[in-house]
């Protein structure tokens, strides 16, 4: 297992190869999680904000922000 030291000489490089293949892995061998209670209000204010024209909604995919 990976401790702190090791994890501070690693490169930026290594440490961002290192997240996404966590994150590969979290992402398909979780079965699906059940969104806290919480989240549902969020989602709902944030629709009415984008509604009322207060936020916009960004496409990460095109390097929109």
């Amino acid at each position: 297992m990976t401790n702190t030291l090791q994890i501070e000489r690693m490169s930026r490089k290594e440490k961002l190869e290192a997240m996404e293949a966590i994150w590969a892995d979290l992402s398909k061998a979780e079965p699906e999680i059940e969104s806290p209670a919480w989240h549902e209000g969020v989602l709902r204010e944030t629709e009415a904000r984008v509604a009322a024209g207060q936020e916009r909604i960004a496409d990460w995919g095109n390097g929109e922000t």
